[in-house]
């Protein structure tokens, strides 16, 4: 695996999402989210990218070492964390919290680590390296989005992930933007896996629904470009040692 990655980093994070994939589309199709084999199988990957980046001294290439130390870098991710709750916008879903709920919430939270290692972490640095900020931030979001077409394999409606793939390409620029900028990526799983957990205690509401991924996208085209004016830190400027 190391070989792997010192000769081709994009392909070693292409292959890391072809793994995520093929671990998590059957279950989710066959069992659900709230299936102890979901928890299981990301508990797993997260297990495994975890201990290569710690024991190939990644972490702080990936941005795992902490929060960004200026404390004002806080006010770079307002804006995700207002909208990591649009979820709830319609309502909050009334029932009890079971096993297999916990299970999902648990599954929720891997989903924003892995993902996050995984396209920002991965697939986004190798692409950095290789293409510069431009390709690589536009890559990296795209890719994270078109990926929820694999939904369809999971028995989703079309119209449904149609609108998750909108949704999810402007959270990719979002998080890509917010990860390049200040250069810790713990925000953008905290970001990430709220929204996934909080997706578990939504009420089913299509006007809901479509003024939060209108407002996901038009604060997209408005933060994006001011995060772009930001300072970039140098370790997103090279590769690690």
């Amino acid at each position: 695996m190391k070989k792997l990655y010192e000769k081709n980093e994009v392909l070693f994070a292409v292959l890391w999402i072809v793994v995520y994939c093929l671990l998590t589309i059957p279950i989710r199709g066959k069992l659900g989210d709230d299936s102890p084999w979901m928890l299981a199988a990301l508990a797993a990957i997260a297990a495994g990218t975890t201990v290569l980046i710690r024991r190939w001294r990644l972490t702080f290439f990936y941005g795992l070492e902490g929060w960004p130390k200026n404390a004002r870098r806080f006010l770079y991710f307002a804006p995700m964390f207002v909208l990591a709750t649009g979820n709830l916008w319609g309502g909050v879903r009334s029932g009890g919290f079971d096993l297999r709920q916990l299970c999902a919430v648990a599954s929720m939270a891997l989903v924003g680590y892995v993902e996050e290692v995984i396209f920002r972490g991965f697939l986004f640095k190798a692409l950095l390296r290789k293409n510069g900020p431009k390709p690589a931030i536009v890559i990296s979001a795209v890719s994270f989005g078109i990926g929820h077409i694999v939904n369809m394999l999971a028995g989703q409606a079309s119209l449904e992930t149609v609108m998750q793939v909108v949704f999810a390409v402007a959270w990719g620029f979002l998080f890509t933007f917010a990860f390049y900028k200040s250069g810790s990526l713990w925000p953008c799983i905290a970001v990430h896996a709220l929204v996934d957990v909080l997706s578990r205690f939504s009420t089913d509401s299509v006007t809901a629904g479509w003024v939060y991924i209108g407002a996901v996208i038009v604060t997209a085209l408005v933060y994006c470009p001011w995060l772009n004016r930001l300072e970039t830190p140098e370790k997103n400027s090279l590769r690690a040692a």
